[in-house]
């Protein structure tokens, strides 16, 4: 088990979209990590919280945007000195890789998903509390019933198929992000801590480290201008309140 904890705050939507959309990727790779019923009931249900996000907007342009984007400022170290050529040429070749998946793939992603009627009947069920239960969906409890877990889990891997360019793309972009500057200390005084960022500079994320037995954790908001980091007092009875003593943490403000 990691000795830290590292708390995240994106600074713009298109982050936001991206981290939430990391997080639903690792509840599917959980889920299927097991083979039960409810193991792939869980695997469906972050499936299709997936499919609610990439057609609330056209995250798949956004996506192209974003991987576009680190190319042009990857591209513009080739002249640099010290830039490490093989790294950076190797980075560039897995970005052109990752593009061009994306655009091979013409149609919306995840739209033939959206078009079966099977995943359809169970995502109208989803919005109601326990709709999804079975003798509401008598074909989905027939599916879970009748089909093996090797076939529940095949069948699973092909729907997650429609996600495989967007999720490598995905991961590579918050991959580099996270590594574009590493921790340093900081000090939050009377458990308050603001900073202006340059606005010059495309800062994409707030990170905030603390050892993991810290009794206290950081609320971060902010924007493409400043943040802020308050830590509160953990209690899980009564409404947390910021803390009153100097705070010891570790701060990376990425920005690629």
């Amino acid at each position: 088990m990691s000795e830290f904890i590292v708390y995240e705050q994106p600074l713009n939507e298109r982050i936001r979209t991206f981290l939430r959309l990391e997080f639903l990727f690792a509840r599917v790779d959980h889920a299927l990590s097991g083979t039960s019923e409810m193991h792939h009931r869980d695997a469906i249900d972050a499936m299709l919280s997936m499919l609610s996000v990439f057609e609330r907007s056209d995250i798949k342009a956004e996506i192209i945007k974003e991987i576009e984007r680190l190319i042009s400022n990857l591209t513009a170290l080739e002249n640099i000195p010290g830039v490490d050529r093989s790294m950076l040429d190797s980075l560039l070749a897995e970005l052109d890789q990752t593009l061009d998946a994306l655009h091979l793939k013409k149609s919306i992603i995840g739209q033939a998903l959206k078009e079966n009627d099977f995943l359809y009947s169970i995502r109208q069920r989803s919005s109601i509390a326990g709709g999804t239960c079975d003798f509401d969906l008598p074909a989905y409890h027939f599916w879970l019933q009748h089909s093996s877990a090797e076939q529940r889990q095949q069948q699973i891997q092909l729907w997650l198929e429609h996600f495989v360019a967007a999720r490598a793309a995905i991961e590579i972009t918050l991959r580099l992000i996270r590594q574009s500057i590493g921790f340093n200390p900081a000090q939050a005084e009377a458990g308050f801590y603001q900073r202006s960022l340059d606005a010059n500079q495309p800062h994409q994320l707030i990170r905030v480290k603390l050892p993991e037995g810290s009794p206290f954790y950081p609320e971060i908001s902010g924007g493409k201008h400043r943040f802020t980091v308050r830590f509160m007092q953990f209690d899980i009875d009564s409404r947390p309140q910021q803390i009153a003593d100097d705070v010891d943490f570790e701060l990376s403000c990425c920005a690629m």
